[in-house]
């Protein structure tokens, strides 16, 4: 459910409403009922198996109830909401592990009150990859959009950072992982791969900065060596026109606002974040809490919608992939 004060309780039960529309499937809320009940006037059957949510699902929106966030007060967030919402989390990413449910979805968190709680990660991507048992470097966090998926090598770090995190042996571990995500996930046999230089103009050379010729151009020869379709480094400011888009499957980026500008002025309402790497599906709506309009009927849940999509389309496509292995 994500913070119980914030957006994820809206535009989940928006999603269920429009779950013939968009032929979702079947899913079931871990959270506090109270806070969807808080925002929606619908029908809710509250549940303690998860076998019962695809019965009650066609009539109702199914609630495994986490009863921990005391007083929900959409827009106001607590201490209490963020230990629900954090308990959801631990309760949800588990459910997946087991293989009780076959993807996780996570509405947003307010990671300022998380902190204030005991919550020690940066984000839940890094919870999630923890528990299971995935190095952080492995964990890759991808946006998708209907036209569009990028890929930011390093993401939330002061920009100053970047040129000092980006190495070597960093481009290959989430380049890799990349291309055997875009596999299993999406499908797509042979991904092809297109990386956007640090600089304007990709370096111009070494005029205007040498870290494409010292850094990502020999990681770009060795993903090559590799069997790995990767192009670049190629200039920033060219990569995202229609012409370009329809060369790659993914743009790999090297700091988070080259990857997120042109993917959220692509797909503002319908972003996906995914993460790449992890033995569990787990996807995410591409935007924050939105404390700010909570409770008054405007969220848009387009992302959210996206999100279940995406997490249904790619625990299809692994069990595809897994049979093709064999």
């Amino acid at each position: 459910m994500g913070d119980p004060a914030g957006v994820g309780p809206e535009t989940i039960a928006k999603a269920w409403e429009a779950r013939g529309t968009h032929a979702l499937p079947p899913f079931v809320v871990v959270g506090d009922a109270r806070a969807i009940e808080a925002v929606w006037q619908g029908p809710i059957a509250r549940i303690d198996d998860l076998r019962d949510a695809r019965r009650t699902f066609d009539e109702a929106l199914p609630v495994l109830s986490l009863h921990d966030a005391g007083v929900v007060v959409p827009g106001q967030p607590s201490a209490d909401g963020a230990r629900a919402a954090f308990h959801a989390l631990e309760t949800a990413t588990g459910l997946a592990q087991s293989g009780a449910a076959r993807a996780l979805v996570t509405a947003p968190v307010g990671k300022a009150q998380l902190y204030h709680v005991g919550f020690t990660h940066p984000g839940q991507t890094e919870f999630v990859a923890e528990r299971c048992g995935v190095a952080r470097e492995n964990a890759v966090m991808m946006l998708a959009g209907p036209e569009l998926r990028v890929v930011p090598i390093t993401t939330h770090v002061p920009l100053a950072a970047v040129p000092g995190l980006l190495s070597f042996e960093l481009i290959l571990a989430k380049v890799r992982v990349t291309a055997r995500g875009l596999a299993k996930n999406f499908g797509i046999a042979r991904p092809r791969l297109a990386f956007a230089g640090l600089n304007p103009h990709a370096g111009e050379s070494g005029a205007l900065g040498r870290e494409e010729i010292e850094v990502i151009e020999p990681a770009i020869a060795q993903l090559r060596h590799e069997g790995i379709d990767i192009d670049g480094p190629l200039a920033a400011d060219t990569m995202f026109h229609p012409r370009a888009r329809v060369r790659y499957d993914a743009a790999i980026c090297c700091y988070h606002d080259q990857a997120l500008v042109p993917l959220k002025t692509l797909h503002f309402d319908e972003g996906v974040n995914i993460t790449l790497g992890l033995p569990i599906v787990r996807t995410s709506p591409d935007h924050g809490t939105a404390f700010g309009i909570a409770g008054q009927n405007k969220a848009h849940p387009g992302a959210m919608i996206a999100a279940i999509a995406v997490a249904d389309a790619a625990a299809s496509n692994r069990q595809r992939y897994a049979a093709a292995c064999k």
